[in-house]
């Protein structure tokens, strides 16, 4: 018998709606709570983006991809239960997501035995979609390529593009789901606003800031089911703070898609921290979470403003945990002794070459209430299991086990 999966996918001005999709054939079903001892949640970055819509899903058909069979065996090996995939092209039918399952996940790769998750959570993000404003101020609105990137929401090459995917072996609660695609940027108690560095005046005059918004794909927050009790997973995936000039428009927005979750953390009733669905407020005070995603930024090292995730990591709700690390973030690094380094080298969750070298851009933070059994980051030194299958992506998959009382609010 079939599972049925729901994805929600929900926009403003354009009406809300809700797609129907099916899970691959299924696996065997997850342990029973009381056998669960530990929960086991990843965030992984796997680069499964193309230079135009539709491309991967074409190049994924059939499950030969050498890409897509790395990235699964990944997964496979590390077998998290609940997971955020990063870069993973939005297609409104699910197809992609439904391919990357069936023909990679539940099918084993270079020895791995096959995993399923009979829930998923996939909607629009911003990457790619027209603005119909000259936001990086070329005297012209959209065009192609590069250009089409630049006035979108988020940068783009086509809508979709760079989107995110929910995993999970556990319910979902699909009508409490929250997303924030469309909250604007100005609409952020203190919002970063660019100024312009020749003019003085702002970067984004008065008639396009109130439109902007400011997320560069989408900030969710997925309720769970799990054995632990209900688990909020706060996901996104913030603009890098690069790719821009000195008016440092990127660099800001990061730094504010940071400063969404520590806002939404503050809890309380919040009227400007509206979802798409038109719930306001920000997360209660008792609930439990988890933040995952690719937040490109280092709080040591890199270009982003540090002070930005810092605070987040200092949130009086996010629990102090031992740093997630690896050896062979460790060996990475010294590839590139001319990088001055604050941070402590076996803390970086991605390559990004010579002129970045090693960096922790991945993040799981779980809140206060869960005990930390277990984390790492998934990067094996050569000879070691899945050394060749790490070239797959720059990032490499966080991990946490988490236990916790036996039933959270």
């Amino acid at each position: 018998m079939r599972a049925a999966i729901l994805c929600l996918a929900a926009a403003l001005g354009a009406g809300a709606w809700l797609a129907a999709c099916t899970a691959p054939d299924p696996a065997p079903e997850p342990p029973p709570a009381a056998a669960m001892t530990t929960l086991r949640v990843a965030t992984y970055n796997v680069s499964l983006y193309g230079e135009e819509a539709g491309a991967v899903l074409v190049r994924l058909a059939g499950g030969r991809d050498r890409q897509a069979r790395r990235v699964a065996a990944v997964l496979q090996h590390l077998r998290p239960d609940l997971l955020l995939l990063n870069e993973v092209d939005y297609d409104e039918g699910g197809r992609l997501a439904d391919l990357l399952q069936r023909e990679y996940l539940e099918v084993g790769q270079f020895g791995e035995a096959p995993i399923h998750y009979p829930y998923r959570f996939l909607a629009p993000v911003n990457t790619g979609v027209p603005s119909g404003m000259d936001l990086n101020r070329d005297g012209r609105i959209g065009g192609h390529g590069r250009e089409h990137g630049d006035d979108a929401f988020g940068y783009g090459l086509y809508p979709g593009q760079y989107g995110m995917l929910v995993l999970s072996r556990f319910p979902i609660a699909m009508d409490e789901v929250r997303t924030f695609q469309r909250l604007p940027w100005a609409a952020l108690p203190g919002a970063r606003r660019p100024i312009d560095p020749v003019g003085g005046g702002w970067w984004y005059d008065d008639a396009v800031w109130p439109r902007l918004r400011l997320s560069s794909k989408s900030h969710w927050d997925v309720p769970v089911d799990t054995p632990l009790g209900r688990l909020h997973f706060l996901v996104s995936h913030p603009t890098p703070p690069v790719f821009d000039g000195e008016e440092n428009r990127n660099g800001l927005r990061n730094a504010d898609e940071l400063a969404l979750w520590r806002h939404y953390l503050d809890g309380g009733e919040a009227p400007w921290l509206c979802d798409d669905q038109g719930r306001c407020g920000g997360l209660p005070p008792g609930a439990r979470f988890v933040i995952a995603g690719d937040l490109n930024n280092d709080p040591a090292d890199g270009n982003g403003l540090r002070e930005a995730i810092v605070e987040l990591l200092e949130h009086p709700r996010v629990l102090r945990l031992r740093t997630p690390e690896s050896r062979g973030a460790v060996a990475a690094a010294r590839r590139y002794p001319e990088l001055p380094r604050r941070g402590n080298p076996a803390h970086a969750t991605g390559d990004f070459g010579p002129g970045s070298g090693t960096l922790r851009l991945d993040y799981v933070l779980p809140s206060t209430g869960f005990d930390v059994r277990a984390s790492g980051v998934f990067w094996p030194l050569p000879g070691e299991t899945g050394a060749d299958w790490i070239e797959a992506s720059d990032h490499h998959p966080v991990w946490v086990d988490l236990a916790g009382p036996e039933a959270l609010p």
